[in-house]
């Protein structure tokens, strides 16, 4: 067990250049870390949390030389609490009441917290985690864990509950080459003693052969440096010169990384299923040829395949699950290594045949029996041949065969489920062919069902079904804005490590969605005015203090003038942020700067021009001869304004001006809301340009303008006196429409 303050983390009595070159090359802070970046980069959680002491428990999970131990000894030379580490392969319940024993007399004699690392935390039973739960949950320890498996299967779930998990993936070939690099320049730890000429496609050699583990890399430069063509280590100052031939000896074939009883093995079979399932035979026979590769047992395979044949494939090629079973029947019969045809004769016919679920309609049939119960079988469809003459069992039943087709409309389900459908026939394969006449014959028996009148019930004052009703209508507007979020947010790609812009935010409809779904990122906001910022930061002040979002009071244009540049952006996201503004090609440069290569910009912008007006929606029954014509055609004339920056443009126009921006891929796409709105009497005031009942302000926007041009204020006063009548505290049909825009940043 180390201890900070008494032995140096991870140190070693012997020669440090003794050490092996992995273990020298460790980076020391946070600055020499090299990849991992959705973590790590600049503006990240984990990064602001270290560079401020500030960690909470976290638990580092990833493949062997991603740098997880790496990370626990930068955080130990960056922390000014007590660390402690342990190994879970090597210690035990008395170890961990020593560390917490530790940690208790560091709080009480010098007030200082612990930080507790323990490496491969999975190796640790139920009952040594149990007995570190109490002191991590009550704050005496905070915990770092590293492990090579998943947590949440294999790390206690109270533990996980109370940490924070990261995951680090292999490194990149970049990451690996800056690595090798500095191993060859560093003085110190590296070989700049030496005149090491690493030939470029020796190190790429070594580069792809390591497939991101970083130790793997070092320890094969160290046994080519070291052994040289003499088979002893050079003298300091000789050339040692690696060419293709000496890295070919110094790294073999990596082993693959598969546990058939980790995730390696639901990882790789999940990516088969899912090549299989999105017709893509290439991929499906690359993870196939890893599994087997690797050892899986090929009938493991056969099995998710036939599985796959009646869930994914089903009726849209009824053969599918035949040529499964005969590959399968015929792999038992030949064995390996030629089985292999068949494994790859089933995965492709699998990966190339057309595809349908609707088999999963049984498990909506299911679904209905456990929640309504066991409903009793309609008369007619009962046994004849024992109660028919007691009970009339049988009566009523219509034979097909007597009918033409071999087929007649009658209903096969109980009463209570005789409007629900279960099976929805693919347009695919064989079931495009059945799926006309499956849906025509489904109309017919629809209709024979209904054709006798059943009780029509009425709704009562209290009726709990017209309340929700009621309910769902009032909150139509929100639903429409949750729609838009979640199509912006789908649009960006989004992932749990991106660093997120977001601009028009006066209400946070996207900033704190962008929090939840980028918690190991960061979030940056652009407010629009010191109202909107007191009310976000009086929200975010609720949350704790790293995972809060940094709130700008600017706009777009502010950006390349803040006093502190932000961090290269992931994503950046917005709503209605182009409607009114006149340069919508710099707007949108502005946020092609502060991008990211690669990163991925996101809006939704309404569209007035294509959205209902105001008198069309409402109509113009009862105003005076003359006037409703008079209002439409000027409503009209509004849309039509090309000298008007808030109706002068359409899709064309945001293309042009994403490409303007410099913006790949620009795509705009238009998506119309149908809704139903309230009209209070502060719209209709704000509509007519009349004074708001109690704030002593006059109404404002085109609306009023329009009005205020055509009447004077008695007549506009009598057509507010018509709209209070007609539509005041009615919902009024809207129709909206929505642009999406999207365009990615070039890498």
């Amino acid at each position: 067990m180390d201890r900070a303050g008494d032995t140096p983390l991870f140190s070693s009595s012997q020669d440090p250049l003794r050490e092996p070159l992995a273990a020298r090359m460790r980076p020391r802070t946070i600055d020499e870390f090299v990849g991992q970046d959705h973590i790590l980069g600049p503006g990240r959680l984990l990064r602001r949390a270290i560079q401020a002491d500030r960690l909470a428990s976290v638990i580092f999970s990833g493949p062997p030389g991603t740098g997880k131990t790496t990370l626990a000894r930068v955080i130990a030379n960056s922390t000014s609490r007590a660390f402690t580490s342990l190994n879970a392969v090597l210690s035990g319940v008395k170890d961990v009441r020593e560390a917490v024993e530790e940690a208790r007399r560091e709080r009480d004699l010098y007030g200082r917290g612990t930080i507790l690392f323990v490496d491969e935390v999975h190796r640790w039973n139920k009952a040594q985690q149990d007995a570190l739960l109490p002191w991590v949950e009550n704050g005496t320890v905070i915990l770092i864990g590293a492990t090579t498996e998943n947590p949440f299967f294999e790390v206690n779930s109270a533990l996980v509950s109370r940490s924070r998990v990261f995951q680090l993936t292999p490194l990149g070939p970049e990451d690996l080459r800056v690595i090798a690099r500095r191993a060859l320049e560093d003085p110190i730890r590296g070989y700049g003693r030496h005149r090491v000429a690493l030939e470029p496609d020796a190190l790429e050699h070594l580069v792809r052969v390591a497939d991101g583990d970083a130790r793997s890399l070092l320890g094969a430069l160290e046994l080519a440096v070291e052994t040289g063509p003499s088979g002893f280590p050079p003298p300091p100052g000789e050339e040692v010169r690696i060419d293709l031939a000496s890295a070919e000896d110094s790294i073999q074939r990596r082993a693959i990384l598969y546990d058939k009883e980790g995730d390696w093995h639901y990882d790789t079979i999940s990516a088969f299923i899912k090549s299989l399932r999105g017709s893509d035979p290439d991929a499906a026979l690359y993870w196939m040829a890893r599994m087997v590769l690797a050892g899986e047992d090929p009938r493991f395979i056969f099995r998710r395949m036939l599985i796959l044949a009646g869930e994914d494939v089903g009726l849209a090629d009824p053969q599918a699950l035949g040529v499964v079973e005969a590959a399968a029947r015929a792999f038992d019969r030949v064995g390996m290594p030629e089985g292999q045809y068949h494994l790859t004769q089933a995965a492709l016919y699998l990966a190339t045949c057309p595809k349908s679920n609707s088999a999963l309609g049984y498990f909506d049939a299911l679904k209905a029996v456990e929640a309504e119960g066991i409903s009793d079988v309609p008369t007619h469809l009962k046994d004849s041949s024992r109660d028919a003459k007691g009970f009339g069992h049988g009566a009523g039943y219509r034979y097909p065969h007597a009918y033409r087709d071999h087929w007649v409309a009658q209903d096969y389900l109980p009463r209570e489920l005789k409007e629900r459908l279960f099976y929805t026939p693919s347009a695919s394969g064989y079931e495009a062919r059945i799926r006309e006449e499956v849906l025509r014959r489904r109309e017919a028996r629809l209709e024979a069902v209904f054709a006798a009148p059943e009780e029509i019930l009425t709704f009562s004052p209290g009726d709990s079904a017209r309340d929700r009703w009621l309910e769902r209508a009032s909150s139509e507007r929100n639903a429409v804005l949750e729609e838009v979020r979640d199509r912006i947010f789908a649009a960006s790609g989004m992932l749990r490590h991106h660093r997120a812009l977001v601009a028009g935010s006066a209400g946070g409809l996207l900033v704190w969605e962008a929090l939840r779904r980028a918690p190991e990122g960061g979030v940056w906001a652009l407010v629009p005015d010191e109202k909107a910022l007191a009310a976000l930061s009086a929200y975010a002040g609720k949350l704790p203090e790293l995972e809060r979002p940094f709130l700008l009071r600017a706009g777009p244009a502010d950006l390349p003038r803040l006093e502190e540049p932000l961090p290269p952006m992931d994503v950046v996201m917005g709503r209605n942020l182009l409607t009114r503004e006149p340069d919508r090609a710099g707007v949108l440069g502005t946020f092609f700067g502060v991008l990211a290569p690669g990163g991925v910009l996101s809006l939704g912008e309404v569209v007035p021009s294509r959205g209902s007006r105001l008198f069309a929606a409402a109509g113009t029954a009862g105003l005076p001869p003359g006037l409703g014509k008079k209002l439409l055609e000027a409503e009209e004339g509004l849309y039509r304004d090309r000298g008007n920056p808030l109706v002068s443009w359409g899709p064309r126009d945001l293309e042009a001006a994403l490409a303007d921006g410099g913006f790949s891929s620009p795509a705009v796409s238009l998506e119309f809301f149908e809704e139903r709105r309230t009209v209070s009497p502060e719209n209709i005031a704000a509509w007519f340009g009349l004074s708001v009942s109690g704030s002593g302000s006059s109404g404002g926007g085109p609306y009023a303008d329009l009005v205020r041009e055509l009447l004077d204020e008695n007549e506009r006063r009598d057509l507010a006196a018509w709209a209070e009548e007609r539509l005041a505290g009615k919902a009024l049909p809207w129709r909206t429409c929505v642009a999406f825009l999207t365009g990615r940043r070039p890498s």
